[in-house]
């Protein structure tokens, strides 16, 4: 494996990251065609947590962290750090310290297919994480990986610069190369869902707003009064 460190990488623009904020996870992942969701066990560890920004990569080997100090100095303010392993791991990768350094920095959260530990007091210093484990168990710092080079976190390609949005429903990744494209889209379904809100508080049905009736009857469900009638 090459290892090497890439201090400079391209960002989308403050406009762009700014427009990402209107919108949710789950908005972003449906606009863009269901893409780019991470998996699931990489969760927020404090609910309420929200973070939009571009990703700084680090790839390490399993149970070492030592490019993650590599990358702290190549963190730019509003960057996401996210973090991929060679091999599994839950170990510890990440806790007070070294996130002491990346707030120092202006990082504003970290995505990471590992494990973190300090917990308590990540919460109180109200660094934004998601992870994949929380483990007391520790890390070496002896061997070399790469920093901003393309990663696979939770099941999704991260390339640098790629925008990253997570909340209490999980971790989405817009290319950066289609960022546009991809809040155009979910403008729309943001405006689409406000329509379909209307509706609801109208009373309307979504059976009868989403076409579902005729679904229902190509599937052969019939509607019974009662329990009794299923003896019939």
């Amino acid at each position: 494996m090459n290892k090497y460190v890439i201090k400079n990488i391209d960002r989308p623009s403050e406009e762009q990251i700014k427009k990402a904020e209107k919108y949710d996870v789950s908005t972003v992942y449906e606009a863009q065609g269901k893409i780019g969701l991470m998996d699931r066990r990489i969760r927020t560890i404090r609910d309420g947590n929200f973070l939009v920004g571009p990703a700084v990569t680090v790839v390490c080997p399993a149970g070492d962290n030592l490019m993650i100090h590599a990358a702290i100095e190549v963190c730019k303010p509003g960057d996401v750090l996210v973090i991929t392993t060679i091999g599994e791991s839950d170990a510890g990768m990440i806790g007070e310290l070294i996130v002491s350094a990346l707030m120092r920095q202006g990082v504003v959260g970290m995505i990471i297919d590992a494990g973190v530990r300090d917990v308590a007091q990540l919460r109180e210093m109200g660094f934004p994480v998601w992870s994949r484990a929380v483990n007391s168990r520790g890390t070496t710092k002896q061997r070399g990986g790469r920093v901003n080079s393309d990663a696979v976190c939770g099941g999704v390609i991260v390339r640098p610069g790629d925008l990253i949005l997570a909340d209490d429903d999980g971790v989405v990744v817009i290319k950066r190369k289609d960022i546009d494209e991809s809040l155009t889209a979910s403008e729309k379904r943001m405006k689409k869902e406000e329509g379909t809100k209307a509706r609801i508080a109208d009373g309307q049905f979504s059976l009868d707003f989403y076409g579902l009736r005729e679904v229902l009857e190509e599937e052969g469900v019939v509607y019974l009064d009662t329990t009794n009638d299923l003896k019939k």
